[in-house]
């Protein structure tokens, strides 16, 4: 965990948490954008834009959580991706949606 009070992310270190994520989820206000990494190719501009606040520091609160990052709050965002139930890793059941 790194305290961004005392060791602030600049914009290029928010691009290099980026380039490490296969989704970020931004919270700005009521919207919430998401990205799937690989399929959106955001630019270099976009993250900027997305993830940098008006101080040149990454936005806070920032989570890393795997490969998914988590920029900004927003309740509902917060719930749908902590709530969610844990995957049973002992259950091999398969959807069998017709």
């Amino acid at each position: 965990m790194t305290d961004a009070r005392k060791n602030p992310l600049l914009a290029d270190d928010a691009l290099k948490l980026a380039a490490q994520a296969a989704e970020i989820y931004v919270a700005k206000g009521k919207n919430v954008v998401h990205l799937n990494v690989k399929h959106d190719k955001p630019d270099a501009e976009t993250l900027k834009k997305l993830l940098v606040g008006p101080t040149g520091n990454l936005r806070a609160p920032t989570l890393r959580l795997g490969k998914t990052l988590v920029v900004g709050f927003n309740q509902s965002m917060y719930e749908d991706l902590f709530n969610a139930p844990p995957p049973n890793p002992n259950s091999c059941q398969q959807s069998t949606t017709p």
